[in-house]
């Protein structure tokens, strides 16, 4: 998978299009990303035994597909597909649109 945490990234479908967001987490085996502040839903939770941990409706993120966002680069700060360079032993991420390695 070419995202990966901390990118920035924009969303190309759904609800919540062109909204842009950080990646909290990667989910490789489904192939899925959480986004801030994206796909909010409401979780029904019930409260425990301790009195800090109060029950009710909370909203939180739910994961979406890694293809329905676009990376931006955080050179030419534009939405681009994710190539790869490899340079000796190790293999670095590149901006397609810049060609800029990052």
């Amino acid at each position: 998978m070419k995202i990966k945490k901390g990118d920035l990234v924009k969303i190309l479908s759904g609800k919540d299009r062109s909204k842009i967001g950080k990646v909290l987490s990667v989910l490789k085996d489904k192939e899925k990303i959480i986004v801030e502040k994206v796909n909010i839903v409401k979780r029904h939770e019930k409260q425990t035994g301790n009195q800090k941990d109060e029950g009710g409706i909370i909203e939180v993120e739910a994961p979406i597909y890694a293809s329905k966002a676009m990376v931006i680069c955080p050179l030419c700060n534009k939405p681009s597909r994710i190539g790869y360079k490899i340079k000796g032993k190790k293999k670095r991420r590149i901006c397609k649109s810049c060609r800029k390695v990052f």
